[in-house]
């Protein structure tokens, strides 16, 4: 069964936040999101989640993937246009079509890696009019409801 998606036309946003290298090989899904887990624990315990969530412009929290310059970097952000302090990284997502997957889990990090799953397992590699070809692309998480963590991926496409 195809999993539900909708193709979303958004205008470039930045989102702000802090990020670490992924070290695990790109086909270690466990080894990823194991590393993805680790880091969300550190920035929430820190504090450094919550100086973003005070600049943030919305509700959304996001989990952003970037590939620069051959290194796959991942953040926990926010979306704003507020002035951030100089160890924040700021990622560009360009204005264009996006592959828009929503979701539930039990938590974040469960819901992240559920959308990516069925991203870049299924839906992408079956899709016939358009592709990803890179750009950052993000998990929304967008709040809770009946005990669970509700959101979104985006993903910038390009029609075939």
């Amino acid at each position: 069964m195809m999993a539900a998606y909708t193709l979303e036309e958004k205008d470039s946003f930045i989102v702000v936040g802090v990020g670490m290298e992924l070290k695990s090989a790109y086909t270690d899904y466990a080894g990823m999101n194991k590393e993805k887990e680790t880091f969300w624990r550190a920035v929430e315990q820190d504090g450094r989640l919550d100086v973003l969530k005070a600049i943030a412009g919305n509700d959304y929290i996001f989990a952003v993937n970037e590939l620069v310059n051959g290194k796959r970097k991942y953040y926990a952000g926010v979306m704003t246009e507020a002035s951030v302090p100089e160890e924040h990284s700021v990622v560009q997502f360009p204005k264009g079509q996006y592959l828009v997957i929503k979701g539930e889990g039990k938590t974040a990090d469960e819901l992240s890696s559920m959308l990516t799953g069925i991203a870049f397992g299924q839906v992408l590699p079956e899709a016939d009019s358009f592709a990803y070809v890179g750009g950052p692309n993000a998990t929304v998480e967008m709040g809770q409801r009946d005990g669970l963590v509700y959101g979104e991926m985006w993903i910038p496409v390009v029609r075939k």
